[in-house]
């Protein structure tokens, strides 16, 4: 499986990125992969190689690159309940002055990096997220309606809150198709319902489902919340997505 590391022009400079592809001289449509709070690191690209292995050039961008190359902060090997606050006391600072609009500026500069690469098919390209990552693959579907068909988020971080600029208020401006995998415990079941409530509302195409027996954090391999069960749906889940809305016949 060919593997890189990329340097994406910004309009803040570089941002370093991994990528994944088949080995086969063939052209495969575009997947922008954002990581969760904790960032690139080898999980991600595990998970990367899993998924170029299907079949699609999978892109996965440092989000903090305004603060050093990947891994931003160095993190342990295991992220469990002992060293997380450590860890979320180095994090909270990058994942606040990850305002919006560098969400939407970064997004521009990556999507045009992924739809111009020589290994990327023309047509389409699926957005997907982990924790953080799941609002950032939404900011960036809505944004570009036009180039992004499928949208998928695990474990998301909160898609419906009271702030002027929360996720939900995007909908509308959805041209993809969307799958959200929740874990327990992820939202209440009033904010689940205004969810479902704003997806219909806005005519969105989608499936939002509860994970059994899972917890925040679920698909990740080095923390404590990983639930091997909820990784492999989350694998069933996203691979029938992008064979819907980016295989053609």
């Amino acid at each position: 499986m060919p593997t890189e590391t990329v340097q994406i022009p910004t309009p803040d400079g570089l941002a370093d990125a991994f990528a994944a592809f088949p080995d086969d001289g063939e052209r495969h449509p575009g997947v922008l992969f954002y990581p969760d709070a904790f960032g690139l690191r080898p999980v991600l690209k595990e998970m990367a190689r899993e998924l170029a292995g299907h079949g699609y050039y999978v892109l996965v961008p440092n989000h903090y690159y305004r603060h050093g190359t990947a891994p931003v902060p160095e993190l342990p090997e295991h992220i469990d309940e002992v060293n997380r606050p450590a860890v979320f006391a180095e994090l909270t600072p990058l994942m606040e002055a990850h305002t919006v609009a560098r969400v939407l500026s970064d997004a521009d500069a990556y999507l045009s990096f992924l739809t111009t690469r020589p290994e990327v098919a023309a047509g389409p390209v699926a957005t997907i997220g982990y924790c953080m990552g799941g609002a950032l693959a939404i900011r960036t579907a809505a944004a570009h309606p036009d180039q992004v068909a499928a949208v998928a988020g695990f474990h998301p971080s909160p898609l419906v809150t009271d702030a002027p600029d929360s996720p939900h208020h995007l909908f509308p401006q959805l041209a993809a198709e969307v799958h959200l995998g929740l874990a327990e415990g992820d939202m209440t079941p009033e904010s689940t319902s205004r969810l479902r409530r704003t997806l219909d509302t806005a005519g969105v195409e989608y499936t939002a489902e509860i994970y059994p027996a899972t917890a925040h954090g679920f698909t990740m391999a080095d923390t404590s919340a990983f639930n091997p069960a909820g990784l492999s749906r989350h694998w069933d889940r996203l691979l029938a997505l992008l064979t819907r809305r980016l295989i053609k016949d």
